[in-house]
């Protein structure tokens, strides 16, 4: 119910369903060269002004009807914008059922959520806001609330030469989410040949590209294809996954690929965050997953040694952009 009502909400945002998407690498000029342009909605450029009203919008707790939660509470800056608990509570203490996701290179994302179905941020932002187990507002009662404060008054008429609105709101939280790219890493700069990746991390590199195939699913500039896929982490999933939207059996324990960038800070992992480290990760993956009808074809067990494991890990954490963090911390 609480999913349909959602969706309700996001269909009767008209403005935002007929949007048009455009290349534009925008502000993010020092980019390498195999990272893609984003797309950048038509009419929401990135600016200083929308950045900024952005940012104070996501580190705000008046977006949540008690004022106790904003969306740094589940997307923290030093854990490049995920978090260490397996579920974050909402208000009230209330809990969901999925873990918070790095929020890293979010803005090159084709979809968003676990359920990968929603095509742009803008949309993705009232999600948060009027799921029961988080935010439990509504955009409207936040623009009431928000729209006599000055300050915000100011930042939108700046940004969109508007008063602040859902409109307004939704695209700001956009904007300042696309701003948090990673491209830094250590794994980055060895291929500029500005550092030298460790023997144990080049040993986990070719695990990783060349021994276990992991770019099957782990691939391209931001170690992802994507897509919604099985990954048998139980014979039978408590959370059915994208078929909760789509509602087909086809869909069913699907979730999304994530970004491997930064994986070294976002523990604990998986979609509901019940693998606490890498190490149980690569184990996961090493039986080979629970059957389960709709496992992703490519997961088939092997063995790696204690010390693959260690190689495999070193080159993962090589992947942790710590200019990224502090970009964002300081």
């Amino acid at each position: 119910m609480r999913i349909l009502i959602i969706l309700v909400v996001l269909l009767s945002l008209s403005s935002l369903t007929i949007i048009k998407l455009k290349n534009s690498n925008g502000v993010f000029k020092r980019l390498p060269t195999y990272f893609p342009k984003m797309d950048i909605p038509e009419g929401n450029k990135i600016t200083k002004s929308r950045v900024a009203l952005g940012k104070k919008l996501f580190f705000d707790k008046r977006l949540s009807i008690d004022g106790t939660i904003a969306c740094n509470t589940c997307h923290h800056p030093a854990m490049a914008f995920a978090d260490n608990q397996a579920i974050t509570p909402g208000v009230q203490g209330r809990l969901g059922t999925r873990n918070a996701p790095t929020l890293t290179n979010v803005g090159f994302n084709s979809t968003y959520l676990f359920d990968g179905f929603l095509e742009t941020l803008e949309k993705q932002a009232i999600v948060p806001i009027e799921e029961h187990a988080e935010m439990a507002f509504n955009i409207v009662e936040i623009t009431k609330r928000l729209k006599s404060v000055p300050e915000y008054q100011k930042l939108a008429q700046k940004a969109y030469k508007r008063d602040l609105d859902p409109y307004v709101i939704t695209r700001a939280l956009g904007t300042f989410q696309r701003t948090l790219v990673s491209y830094q890493s250590k794994y980055d700069l060895s291929l500029k040949n500005k550092e030298k990746l460790s023997e144990s991390e080049r040993k986990g590199k070719d695990l990783f590209f060349n021994t276990l195939h992991c770019t099957q699913c782990h691939n391209g500039f931001n170690f992802t294809d994507f897509s919604t896929k099985n990954n048998g982490l139980y014979p039978v999933y408590p959370d059915s996954g994208r078929m909760r939207v789509t509602k087909l059996e086809t869909d069913r324990d699907l979730f999304k690929v994530p970004t491997l960038r930064n994986i070294g800070l976002t523990a604990p992992y998986m979609h509901d965050g019940s693998v606490k480290t890498l190490d149980e990760v690569i184990r996961h993956y090493e039986s080979g997953g629970f059957p389960n009808k709709n496992k992703s074809p490519h997961l088939k067990p092997f063995v790696l040694s204690d010390e693959d494991r260690k190689n495999l890990i070193s080159f993962l954490n090589a992947l942790t952009d710590q200019k990224f963090i502090y970009r964002h911390t300081h």
